[in-house]
């Protein structure tokens, strides 16, 4: 089961990196094919056991991932000192840009629902 899960994960992203190089050269591979594996499950309307089985297992290695960058913060601590007014700005515009989107796109969503709950 768990082979099988795994499989379809490394085979939507083999497809999404084809069709990276082949058609959308600005777009990772991997993104395209998590796309597509989202598609395909929206249009099963589920997801299937060796799927889910092959997420849960390799969720619980997500940490890991986090080591790289944490090391490079080390490494490049310098560098990130150089700039650290310009990195701050940045976070904290795209915080507020962020935040800003979210309450609006809630709005309106909330609008949304209430025009349709007032049609039923």
């Amino acid at each position: 089961m768990l082979l099988r899960g795994l499989t379809w994960l490394v085979l939507f992203q083999l497809l999404g990196t084809a069709l990276s190089v082949l058609l959308l050269p600005m777009l990772p591979g991997p993104i395209i094919g998590l796309v597509l594996l989202f598609g395909v499950c929206l249009l099963r309307g589920e997801i299937g056991e060796p799927l889910q089985l092959a997420a849960s297992s390799l969720l619980r290695y997500l940490p890991l991932l986090l080591v790289p960058p944490a090391v490079g913060v080390m490494a490049y601590v310098a560098a990130i000192q150089a700039d650290i007014w310009a990195i701050v700005v940045s976070l904290v515009v795209s915080l507020v840009l962020s935040l800003a989107f979210t309450g609006w796109l809630m709005q309106a969503l909330i609008r949304r629902q209430a025009r349709r709950r007032g049609r039923t």
